[in-house]
């Protein structure tokens, strides 16, 4: 059977630090069964190709919240598929968006060295990477009783705006990691394959939606509100502890559950 592990990263795989060890044997043992491990991500390509090097990774990726894919071909050189309008299309409507709302929204590539790293816990050419945007925008979510008109707005201008830990993110409509999920499988021709996703944060959902089986990792605070129903009903699965620790025990189970 063909597998796939669809994962999203920051507070994931990852916990908030960035760390991914707990899980480190794990994606080794993915890897040894021959199970693609497919990030889907807000982060870029840039911080993606770093992360998949560290991993020891080469399966394809899906970033900015499903803004592009991206892969390897047999010779090393890269293929992308875009799913929505570059960068330099969004940054302009971000601006847009905030004279009709009457609420100015910060785009993360605006923040200063200082701002950007009390945000994201990143400095230096890591923060930089994470500025250099590609296919999104992420700003500085807007306060609670904006945001539904903030989504109405966006929606009339065929947009996107999704909710992360940190920030929020501006994309073309349609251009979502569920999306992206469908549009891999196509890429690959594998329509039939089993996957499993895992996530943690509400731009997480069109992703967990599109799988075959959905897991969310908690926080250290337990799993973010917006899951609470879907857990409930056992639609989603629950992680068993926060973050990479969570993550390797939730995909071994899976394994298990396979063979």
């Amino acid at each position: 059977m063909t597998r796939w592990v669809v994962t999203d990263l920051d507070g994931t795989l990852l916990d908030h630090n960035y760390s991914w060890e707990p899980a480190r044997s794990t994606l080794a043992s993915l890897k040894q069964q021959g199970v693609l491990v497919i990030p889907c991500t807000s982060k870029t390509a840039e911080e993606v190709r770093a992360f998949r090097q560290d991993a020891g990774l080469s399966d394809p990726f899906i970033v900015e919240n499903g803004g592009a894919i991206y892969g390897n071909n047999a010779d090393g050189s890269e293929w992308v598929v875009p799913l929505g309008a570059a960068h330099s299309i969004l940054r302009p409507q971000l601006d847009e968006l905030s004279h009709a709302l009457g609420h100015e929204l910060v785009a993360l590539e605006d923040l200063s060295a200082e701002q950007g790293e009390a945000l994201t816990g990143l400095r230096g050419e890591a923060l930089a990477s994470a500025q250099r945007r590609e296919w999104s925008v992420p700003f500085l979510t807007a306060p609670e009783a904006l945001r539904e008109p903030l989504r109405q707005l966006a929606a009339q201008h065929e947009l996107l705006v999704v909710q992360g830990n940190r920030m929020s993110h501006l994309l073309s409509g349609g251009s979502h990691k569920g999306r992206a999920v469908e549009v891999l499988k196509q890429h690959l021709q594998q329509p039939d394959v089993a996957v499993l996703g895992l996530g943690d944060s509400p731009n997480d959902l069109p992703m967990l939606e599109a799988v075959d089986q959905a897991v969310v990792v908690p926080g250290a605070q337990g799993p973010h509100p917006v899951f609470q129903e879907a857990i409930a009903s056992g639609h989603f699965q629950l992680a068993p502890a926060p973050h990479g620790e969570g993550w390797a025990l939730a995909v071994m189970a899976w394994l298990a559950n396979a063979s």
